[in-house]
């Protein structure tokens, strides 16, 4: 798959998921919203019924105390026997009125039109007399109602009742505080849970105690619900597990698509260990065939020394050859769990020290120097002495590859005791060095640095993976410093062995 393509996908799946999102964030808004107003719409509601009730509670109030006056207006009508009528007022009232008594009705036409005027009396009288009474309780009302204290127009038992049955009837069955205040906000009475401080403009509403008082004796009462928020976003919390199954596409998809960068990444670097493979193979075999078609020339195997001079350039070739096999060869180290180590006591200044002796006539070819700090009093390792050698061979063999040109090469090797029964071993070098970026990746299979396309650095990018993975397996560490165009330095830390 392409780099453009995975990057195409990458856009559209994150487009994706954006709208996605941003769908489910504004649903969840517009969920709330509509629950907010639901809330305020029924609180408004309880409220405005609350007060109704107690504006009802209070004219009852007066009616009861002028119930005397109204049962004594009874006295007028006879108790026993009686004849019923029904009455409509100018006004447009109806009433049924029973007079009772015994009434005797004289025959003559006389006397019965006057029985019939004196009880059209009576009626009348009577329905003055009670409307006299009505108007007299609006008047106290109107009058003399503020003139009653708050708490016995709203006690607090009655507005606390009035307020639960409310809320319950407009489906709001949540916890509540109350408290009654004045027109300056000081509080006449509240609730044992209503704390002011606590209190918010979204979670307390305020309504009018008797509208109709004079607006110097105006009385609030402010309701407060401490569990508002809970209640307003229970009616998201099904949105939860779609966040949830969202993030895990999310972490899903992103991982998804780092792998298919480091497939991408790996088969490019396989591509050119391929590529590498090739070209290093493909000179020492020309050259070994060409030196065995030379070898069927009559004249040259005259020639004793152009014979011995093939005879050296097949040997160093096919050794050359083998070299390079042994390279890729380790890369079956890292396809194993663990490697099979054959793991002995050995000196590391007396291998090193070998190393070193072999490998000096290399550098000095190029002419550089290597050096040799060996100061580690105690340098028993335990540990596998071909692929020890190997390790130092190959970051010696990397400092050659990766040497400036204008500057002589200076190599140095050496060993010193740490604390804590452990041998460092330091390689460091005056080469090109390494970039910031390219140091935490250097230990990758097949990674090699900018110069990694040029064949004129040859190697197929396995040599510090290796090195890697065969200090780890000797339990060891390792790691490397280096600045550009001034050096690198390898450090590699050991346990020792002691006695």
């Amino acid at each position: 798959m392409k780099k453009s393509t995975i990057w195409f996908l990458t856009i559209i799946m994150a487009l994706t998921f954006l709208g996605l999102l941003y769908i489910q964030i504004m649903y969840m808004k517009n969920m709330v919203r509509m629950r907010e107003d639901q809330f305020t719409e029924g609180i408004k509601r309880s409220l405005y019924s609350v007060i109704t009730s107690l504006e009802q509670d209070e004219a009852k109030y007066f009616l009861e105390e002028d119930a005397s006056q109204i049962k004594e207006s009874s006295k007028y009508l006879p108790q026993s026997g009686g004849i019923s009528y029904s009455i409509t007022t100018p006004s447009g009232v109806e009433a049924d009125l029973t007079i009772k008594g015994d009434l005797h009705l004289s025959t003559e036409r006389n006397e019965f039109g006057n029985q019939y005027q004196s009880m059209h009396e009576v009626i009348k009288e009577q329905y003055l007399y009670q409307k006299g009474l009505l108007n007299e309780v609006i008047i106290k009302i109107i009058s003399q109602a503020n003139n009653r204290p708050i708490e016995q127009r709203a006690d607090s038992a009655i507005v606390s009742g009035y307020l639960h049955s409310e809320l319950t009837n407009n489906g709001l069955n949540l916890p509540f505080e109350f408290a009654v205040v004045n027109r300056n906000g000081i509080s006449i009475y509240q609730t044992a849970g209503y704390n002011p401080a606590e209190t918010t403009r979204d979670n307390t509403f305020v309504q009018t105690l008797f509208p109709n008082d004079p607006s110097s004796k105006i009385n609030y009462l402010k309701v407060y619900f401490p569990t508002k928020q809970d209640y307003i976003f229970s009616s998201i919390k099904f949105m939860i597990p779609s966040f949830v199954f969202t993030f895990i596409l999310l972490v899903i998809f992103l991982y998804t698509i780092i792998i298919a960068f480091r497939q991408k990444k790996l088969t490019e670097m396989k591509n050119d260990f391929i590529n590498n493979m090739t070209h290093e193979f493909k000179t020492p075999i020309s050259t070994i065939s060409l030196a065995a078609q030379m070898l069927n020339d009559d004249a040259v195997r005259k020639s004793q020394s152009t014979l011995q001079h093939i005879s050296n350039v097949i040997n160093d070739e096919t050794k050359r050859l083998r070299f390079q096999v042994e390279k890729v060869l380790q890369m079956s180290m890292f396809e194993r769990q663990k490697a099979t180590l054959k793991l002995q006591d050995v000196n590391a200044n007396v291998v090193i020290d070998n190393i070193i002796h072999t490998f000096k006539l290399k550098v000095e070819k190029y002419g550089g120097k290597l050096t040799a700090n060996l100061n580690a009093d105690d340098a028993i390792i335990n540990v596998d002495e071909m692929h020890f050698t190997n390790v130092i061979f190959n970051l010696l063999d990397n400092a050659v590859k990766y040497r400036r040109e204008d500057v002589p090469l200076e190599l140095t090797a050496s060993t010193n005791e740490l604390p804590g029964n452990r041998l460092e071993i330091t390689i460091s070098d005056n080469g090109i060095g390494i970039k910031k970026e390219d140091l935490k990746k250097i230990f990758d299979k097949f990674y090699r640095v900018s110069t990694g396309n040029r064949h004129d650095v040859k190697g197929f990018g396995l040599g510090l993976a290796y090195v890697h993975k065969m200090v780890h397996e000797l339990g060891g560490d390792i790691r490397v410093e280096s600045e550009l165009n001034v050096g690198t330095k390898f450090i590699i830390i050991l346990p020792l062995t002691k006695n």
